[in-house]
């Protein structure tokens, strides 16, 4: 998920997207067709991970508070759904500038326009996103705190990542102008959250007995 995550929301966009330059844009979606697709595979290799990802933390983590389990199940799904919504707009460039017959009828101009305006859109709701991003760690870290055979200290950091992730959501769409200092802070707490979940359960596993 990591790897395939960052190449779709990282990578991509800063490969295709030049931003005021629809032409730029257009051409390097054109130039970069493999790609750019293998990108949008990456979109879907993530998304089918994370819930299977979640059904398997539930099933290990069900025990200590069903109903906060669910709620992450619930967020994660909810999350899984609207990438798959958004993926829309990632699809959309391809067919714009396939060069098909009925779409002869807008100047290239207009076609380019319109590629640059959708992958925009995408990237404002991966942005937006950011809240489910954020949401589904708070459960996540509260079972965790609880858990008794994982580090409670993860679970706070879970818990500081997650609301980082919607506070920054919150001030993107609030107060723009602040967003690229909230982005920072995001980013450091979501690294020392998720990375310390990832590395824990990778190197060390879940004890059986209670900690």
């Amino acid at each position: 998920m990591g790897f395939a995550g960052a190449f779709s929301i990282a990578y991509i966009p800063r490969a295709f997207v030049v931003r005021g330059d629809a032409a730029s844009t257009a051409n390097n979606v054109l130039v970069s067709p493999l790609l750019y697709r293998f990108g949008i595979v990456a979109d879907l290799v993530n998304q089918v991970a994370f819930i299977l990802l979640v059904l398997v933390l539930y099933e290990l983590l069900k025990d200590v508070n069903r109903f906060h389990a669910r709620v992450m199940v619930a967020f994660v799904i909810t999350q899984a759904t609207m990438s798959f919504a958004i993926m829309i707009t990632q699809i959309a460039p391809l067919v714009i500038l396939s060069g098909a017959d009925y779409l002869s009828v807008f100047p290239k101009e207009q076609l380019d326009a319109a590629t640059l305006g959708v992958l925009t859109v995408r990237g404002r709701a991966i942005v937006a996103l950011g809240t489910y991003m954020g949401l589904w760690l708070l459960p996540f870290g509260a079972l965790i705190y609880r858990s008794g055979f994982i580090p409670r200290t993860i679970g706070v950091l879970l818990i500081i990542a997650g609301s980082a992730y919607v506070i920054s959501t919150l001030i993107f769409f609030l107060a723009p102008d602040l967003f690229r200092y909230s982005s920072v802070f995001m980013m450091a707490a979501a690294a020392a959250g998720e990375i310390s979940i990832m590395g824990y359960l990778l190197i060390k596993g879940a004890r059986t007995e209670p900690a």
